[in-house]
């Protein structure tokens, strides 16, 4: 039996204007900042049980830009639920546009046939407050997929909720990611 989605994990909103929506999202809405970086905001009604339910992300050129949905998401159950989808959004000939480690989540990204960005992704185990996005390999044994996540994860597990990622941080992202790249 095919993998299946277990729920809506987040969506993401191209947004003009970051610190009015995330002073909507944060006090309007009363929801908790928290990730925030040059990528944008993210907010939770319960950071508890789910990292992020609204992304905010820089790049909406005006209001009047239809092109206002970044991504919707999706969790699964498994690792092998994920590598299930991968070969199904390849068999079907839909765009993947990468994988990579969020350090609290693998995350594969892809189009629907018509052309939405969506995600689907499965969540490690590890608690993450960082924007972070390193290109993995989830064809490896599993060993070596949560050794990568791992390494995802030591380099972030310093940022607090809700904070931008030191430049000592950032560096060590762009460090793994251009390493995971030249494999």
């Amino acid at each position: 039996m095919p993998a299946k989605v277990t729920g809506l994990g987040h969506i993401g909103f191209y947004v003009h204007d970051l610190e009015l929506m995330m002073d909507f999202y944060g006090n309007f809405m009363g929801m908790q900042l928290t990730k925030v970086g040059p990528l944008g905001a993210f907010f939770s009604a319960d950071p508890e049980s789910c990292d992020h339910e609204i992304a905010l992300i820089n790049g909406r050129a005006s209001l009047e830009d239809p092109q206002w949905i970044q991504q919707i998401s999706m969790r699964v159950d498994s690792l092998d639920d994920l590598r299930d989808f991968k070969r199904r959004i390849l068999a079907h000939g839909y765009q993947l546009d990468r994988i990579v480690s969020h350090a609290s989540a693998i995350g594969c990204y892809f189009r629907d046939p018509e052309n939405n960005p969506t995600e689907v992704f499965w969540l490690t185990g590890h608690t993450s407050w960082a924007q972070v996005g390193i290109p993995i390999d989830i064809d490896q044994p599993d060993e070596d997929v949560m050794a990568d996540v791992l390494r995802s994860w030591e380099a972030v597990k310093d940022v607090k909720m809700g904070t931008p990622a030191s430049a000592e941080t950032a560096a060590a992202i762009r460090e793994l990611s251009a390493a995971a790249a030249g494999r």
